[in-house]
């Protein structure tokens, strides 16, 4: 759909935008907003209980997406910024990670982070245009350029309140506002259908594979009780037997952080995957790691070449007789999470996991069961991958029309008049 232009412009001064309608007016934001106007006091009740967000749970594309209640006497100390409705939120540390979110609604207790500029609108500037203006690209890449620190870039308030708006009026402003709404939840609707269908090709993946691994590839094969509540029936011809009588387990090894090196020339993969780098390797091949403790006690992930496998990571070596990638989706079909010891701490044991009763497929059944899930995997996952394309496009198409609103490039005054007489 192509958009409407204003019928005259005029050359903005900055490079990157070009020319604006020629009735907008150039405004930095500390004259049309106020910023970290209020703080929380240090003086409430330690019971007192608040919502707390932090830069991690805001993102640009989801707004705030959690927060953390907790008594003000465990909070952070820099659990103090003050939120209201109509605010935005804008990221002055680790900024190229894009954390803005307007803030609608909150909870009288809502808290922020003092890693976050709480932008308030005034003097007629319309919230609605404001927190499409504070996620407009140009403006967070503006935030960027002005931080300063290597690893860890940062902007101080002050320097984001001499960032610059170009502005119409406020009833211009409000069209724009109502305008985006209106368009940007179209195109949210669609990304979170997108999203559905990712996680149903995920749970449909999940469900063949399951079946595949405890049922076979024959409809037609005979079946017995395999006496274990979570198999079911099997095969007639598979055994049900121990893990440990099909693989070979040992506990990994202690490292510390400080062994942990950035350039080091060997992953370390403990209950969840990569945690690192490190100079020395523990294991050589095709392995299974299980997750022994906490909220990955169970995770089953494949590790393959050399690596370091530490300690929160039980490593399952498979007998000749096991095909790898077989055994991969046997181990996570069996949910070792639910054997875990009871404690503050979940954990699992190398003894424990070993005793826990498993299936055992004849080895050219196992490399066909390999080679169908191999199958399954990529074709799900091929479907999967335009998914993430389209989320992708629909992302850059949301962006783009909020720049181009914002920034005057159209005119939709009149498309938000049609939309309302309709």
């Amino acid at each position: 759909m192509s958009f409407p232009h204003y019928p005259a412009y005029k050359p903005s001064g900055v490079e990157w935008l070009g020319e604006v309608p020629e009735h907008w007016q150039e405004k930095p934001l500390k004259t049309i907003t106020s910023i970290n106007d209020e703080v929380l006091s240090d003086s409430l009740s330690p019971d007192y209980e608040i919502e707390y967000v932090d830069i991690g749970s805001v993102s640009l594309a989801n707004g705030i997406e959690k927060t953390e209640t907790m008594p003000f006497s465990d909070a952070p100390s820099r659990a103090r910024r003050i939120p209201r409705d109509g605010d935005v939120l804008v990221s002055t540390v680790r900024t190229y990670l894009k954390a803005i979110a307007p803030v609608v609604n909150p909870p009288s207790n809502l808290v922020a982070s003092t890693g976050f500029a709480v932008v308030r609108p005034r003097h007629g500037l319309e919230p609605g245009f404001l927190k499409y203006a504070l996620q407009e690209e140009h403006f967070i890449q503006q935030v960027i350029s002005r931080s300063t620190g290597v690893s860890y870039p940062a902007i101080n308030a002050s320097d984001v309140a001499k960032i610059s708006l170009n502005l119409p009026g406020s009833s211009e402003q409000l069209a724009i506002a109502t305008f985006l709404d209106h368009e940007t939840a179209k195109i949210d609707a669609l990304i979170a259908e997108q999203q559905r269908l990712i996680e149903l090709l995920q749970e449909k993946r999940q469900a063949v594979i399951s079946h595949a691994v405890t049922k076979g590839l024959n409809p037609d094969a005979p079946m017995k009780n395999s006496g274990v509540e979570w198999l079911g029936e099997v095969p007639e011809h598979w055994e049900v037997m121990p893990l440990k009588r099909i693989v070979e387990m040992q506990s990994g090894n202690s490292i510390t952080a400080e062994t942990i090196e950035p350039a080091g020339a060997y992953p370390v993969y403990g209950g969840n995957g990569l945690r690192g780098y490190t100079s020395s390797f523990t294991h050589s091949g095709e392995f299974v790691l299980i997750g022994r403790q906490g909220a990955l006690c169970g995770n089953i992930n494949y590790a393959t070449g050399r690596f370091f496998a530490s300690e929160h990571a039980v490593v399952a070596t498979a007998h000749k007789s096991v095909e790898v990638t077989w055994l991969v989706e046997m181990m996570r079909t069996m949910n070792l999470n639910q054997y875990s010891v009871s404690a503050a701490q979940p954990g699992l044991s190398v003894e424990l996991i070993g005793n826990v009763r498993t299936i055992y497929a004849p080895f050219e059944e196992q490399r066909r069961l390999a080679g169908f899930l191999s199958d399954q995997s990529e074709s799900l996952a091929g479907l999967s991958t335009e998914a993430f394309k389209a989320i992708d496009l629909l992302q850059e198409r949301r962006s783009a029309l909020i720049s181009a609103a914002v920034t005057g490039q159209i005119d939709v005054r009149g498309l938000v008049l049609e939309a309302e007489a309709a």
